[in-house]
């Protein structure tokens, strides 16, 4: 970036507390921010020492870098108070860090002769000085006319991150991806560690005993895809996968849900690429969808034939 910019945020949620303290951190000036909850002021204090908190239309009018960091929903809505009260300028650069909108959600800031540029951090954020690094680490998603594109890649540079382009036309499903991977990831494991807790008395930490194993899988995942899939559904071990549905009926019906959901997809994945044979394949389905693991009577016969008697 060709000179510091005076930075204003509005909404200093997880997301714009953090990334304009990063600017702040590269040497930008950040001149005002905007917060309602006593979550917000408290992390803008925290993060922005000094920064004064005022109302949006201030913030907005004391910054030429504006982000825009409040809830999707929110978004069109902001724009448009601001645009209307004559809070943006033209030359100022608007972004937003949705990963959900693209520009269209700026265009009244752009008819408004305003710079905009949809910038998505590819991060999950706590809103402490812990993302600080994470900043640096990741991906921004971004959506930008080619004459503004230069100024994108200065703010990533000053971020310490790297620039993926996304068409505007396809930011849903950009931010489609991210979400399932990372937002349900966090459900899966948080079921995974309720029924491992519910499994034996000896497991005080369930997080302890999970860690090494889902930061290998994850690990594999990322490096191989499919390839890295291990287990009862790929091995074709249904009676395995029947008593799962079974204890976890018993135990722990709030997952047997995305059990069910996650191991259908497994099937179909493994089918696809060969290492499941059709016939195991639909076998596997029946019994996942079997409804008498809804509800598994304690000291039901839980036995089942195992894969090599199964034709």
């Amino acid at each position: 970036m060709p000179c510091p910019r005076r930075v204003g945020v509005i909404g200093a949620g997880r997301v714009g507390a953090v990334v304009a303290a990063a600017l702040a951190a590269a040497g930008h000036e950040v001149v005002a921010a905007s917060g309602e909850s006593d979550a917000s002021r408290d992390r803008a204090a925290a993060l922005l020492p000094g920064v004064p908190l005022d109302k949006p239309s201030a913030v907005a009018r004391a910054a030429d870098l504006l982000l825009l960091t409040v809830p999707d929903d929110m978004l069109g809505n902001v724009v448009d108070v601001l645009t209307a009260s004559g809070a943006i300028r033209p030359g100022q650069v608007v972004v937003h860090t949705s990963g959900r909108h693209g520009l269209a959600a700026l265009e009244p800031a752009r008819l408004a002769g305003a710079r905009v540029v949809a910038l998505h951090p590819a991060m999950t954020f706590t809103g402490t000085a812990t993302d600080l690094p994470r900043v640096a680490a990741c991906a921004y998603g971004a959506t930008a006319a080619p004459a503004d594109r230069p100024v994108v890649e200065g703010l990533v540079a000053d971020l310490g991150g790297r620039v993926v382009w996304v068409p505007e036309e396809r930011r849903a499903l950009y931010h489609a991806a991210l979400a399932h991977g990372a937002n349900h990831l966090v459900t899966l494991v948080a079921e995974a560690r309720e029924i491992l807790a519910a499994s034996a008395d000896g497991v005080t930490d369930p997080a302890d005993v999970l860690r090494p194993l889902l930061e290998a899988a994850l690990d594999n995942a990322l490096r191989a895809g499919d390839a890295a899939l291990t287990g009862p559904v790929v091995r074709g071990d249904v009676g395995t996968v029947a008593t799962h549905l079974d204890e976890i009926g018993r135990e722990a019906p709030q997952a047997l849900a995305s059990y069910r959901t996650l191991a259908r997809a497994t099937v179909g994945r493994a089918a696809t690429d060969g290492r499941l044979l059709p016939i195991r394949a639909a076998r596997l389905l029946q019994e996942i969808d079997a409804p008498e693991h809804d509800a598994a009577p304690s000291g039901r016969d839980t036995t089942h034939p195992g894969p090599e008697a199964v034709r």
